[in-house]
């Protein structure tokens, strides 16, 4: 039953819930039992009897950090096992402009060489192909 439950993906909305909770009530953190850590949702416990005002003011605080997190690091720290690949990550993003920019290069190399069979074969002018060369290189950059 706890296998199932900690591979469960984690909602932040939820864990942001279970935090406020245990910052006004007495149970603090429920919120850290949620997100499989359930050390510390023992640690929080035992110190309600211990040094009660410490868990409330904890679980404020990790109210706020959840907030500030963005969802690709609450995936990250709170879903490891559960994370989807069909997220789009920073890498992944930066790894589908690195190829959209490849086969834009690749097409506009294609295309100088095709202004260069055109010239060769006489069919544009040296002004022209250096004209129109001078577009497409710009277009990379």
């Amino acid at each position: 039953m706890w296998e199932t439950l900690f591979n469960k993906p984690k909602n932040r909305k939820l864990a942001v819930i279970l935090a406020l909770f245990g910052s006004i009530t007495p149970t603090a953190g429920l919120h850290k039992f949620y997100l499989g850590q359930p050390f510390w949702g023992l640690v929080y416990i035992l110190f309600l009897f211990a040094f009660p005002p410490i868990p409330h003011i904890a679980c404020a605080i990790e109210v706020v950090w959840y907030l500030i997190l963005d969802r690709e690091q609450f995936e990250r720290r709170f879903n490891s096992t559960t994370y989807s690949p069909n997220l789009p990550t920073s890498a992944a993003i930066a790894e589908q402009s690195e190829a959209a920019t490849r086969s834009r290069v690749e097409n506009i190399s294609t295309a100088l060489r095709e202004l260069d069979r055109l010239r060769s074969d006489g069919l544009i002018s040296e002004y022209e192909f250096e004209q129109k060369r001078r577009q497409l290189i710009d277009r990379i950059n």
